[in-house]
């Protein structure tokens, strides 16, 4: 998975664009002729070329999605999280959408577009090549571009003419960036600025990346303020004495403990009953309170699992199921933690912090990175996890489940676990 901080503008700053445009559609039927994108622009285009000349995509064509239908596009923007953001993104992209024959697009974390604003010159073109609201803009679909690319890779994409897979996409420019939940690191959607090919500007992806941050910097607001008001709920259920305790909105994040040690978010799965199995604490009495639950634990030690399922199966929903003695549990995995489980899983004698910072960001140098992230998992995933080196508890067995065939998954894109992918 790429990192949010590199950009990469499709066309540098004093490269004339229309050069680099007949370039590219040379570059484009070399490779496309041939079937080796390995003389693709830039390493990030030709890894999307690849994925989908493997997935046999006619680059006349591309692949074949229905669009929906009104009803069932009202239906996704209302439980869209996407859809409380607008009045930041028309702020922030809204001045620019309606310059030039741009427009702004809003989609899911499916890559189906839900809104669409701009100039009418804009909404012209992109009726004509059916960019419209309902219709499917992930890479599988309608070939390399920017917002199906950055859905892919996790991070801002700028596609510029010829870069795109499909060739009636060659006279479209496009800059998007994935806009996350910032309680669980999942994908809401993304947000994108097309326009035609002679409107692109390097400047445009950080103007996208910038939209994309504020908007996930009020999501974030949203949510402090959220817990703030479970503080207020969990302050008296956990004052005084009592079996160790922890207080947690909906999602996992604490909003207060008792007798436990400090921590920001539990794990827990979706389906909470009365009693749950969690495999920080083990077994714990759960009561519902406005806005999320108070979770007591047993004052022992959290029993093991016998098995750990990690499930790739699905590109943008990767999860993990533990199951023992103690009972089960299943949780979504964020793309970082997904990937970091499946190196482990691919390497059961462990792997030390520079080996692990090799594998996903290729830079022995981010230790920092990766001991932050096994903290969190490890305090997540008691029993589980070991360190020095970390791995799966010799006591775990651990099954992998991946896609076969397809796009690869967004998180096979690090240097590390394409290498273990056999290249993929």
């Amino acid at each position: 998975m790429r990192s949010d901080d590199q950009l990469e503008a499709a066309v540098p700053p004093g490269v004339d664009p229309r050069a680099r445009a007949r370039e590219l559609a040379r570059v484009h039927d070399e490779a496309i002729s041939s079937g080796r994108p390995h003389a693709a622009p830039r390493p990030i285009i030709g890894d999307s070329w690849r994925r989908l000349l493997g997935h046999g995509m006619d680059p006349d064509h591309g692949g074949t999605a229905s669009v929906l239908g009104d009803d069932q596009v009202e239906q996704r923007r209302s439980r869209s999280r996407m859809s409380g953001l607008l009045p930041t993104l028309r702020t922030g992209l809204g001045e620019v959408a309606d310059h030039d024959a741009n427009i702004m697009v809003v989609t899911d974390a499916d890559g189906r577009v839900l809104w669409r604003e701009g100039s009418r010159r804009g909404g012209r073109g992109a009726d004509r090549l059916g960019f419209v609201p309902g219709s499917c803009w992930s890479e599988d679909v309608v070939g390399t571009n920017a917002i199906g690319t950055a859905l892919v890779v996790g991070a801002p994409m700028q596609v510029y003419s010829a870069e795109h897979f499909v060739r009636s996409h060659h006279p479209w420019t496009c800059s998007a960036a994935p806009v996350r939940d910032p309680r669980e690191g999942s994908v809401l959607g993304a947000v994108d600025l097309s326009g035609p090919a002679s409107s692109v500007h390097p400047t445009t992806l950080a103007l996208i990346r910038a939209v994309a941050r504020l908007a996930e910097s009020e999501l974030r607001a949203r949510h402090r303020d959220e817990l703030d008001r479970l503080r207020a709920v969990a302050a008296p259920l956990l004052a005084g004495p009592g079996e160790p305790a922890v207080v947690t909105d909906r999602h996992g994040w604490v909003a207060g403990v008792r007798g436990l040690a400090p921590l920001d978010t539990v794990m827990l799965p979706e389906q909470m009953g009365q009693r749950v199995w969690l495999p920080a604490f083990g077994d714990c009495a759960v009561d519902p309170v406005p806005g999320g639950w108070l979770i007591r634990t047993r004052p022992s030690d959290p029993p093991r699992p016998g098995t750990a399922e990690l499930d790739l199966g699905d590109p943008h929903h990767a999860r993990l199921r533990l199951t023992g003695d103690g009972g089960s549990w299943e949780h979504p995995l964020t793309p970082r933690h997904a990937e970091i489980l499946y190196v482990l899983a691919r390497r059961p004698e462990g792997r030390t912090a520079a080996e692990l910072a090799v594998d996903l960001f290729g830079d022995p140098r981010r230790q920092v990175s990766v001991r932050a992230e096994m903290s969190r998992l490890r305090r997540h995933l008691a029993g589980v996890l070991d360190h020095r080196p970390y791995r799966f508890t010799g006591t775990v067995r651990v099954t992998t489940y991946t896609p076969s065939g397809g796009v690869p998954l967004p998180y096979s894109q690090a240097p590390g676990v394409r290498a273990l992918r056999g290249g993929n």
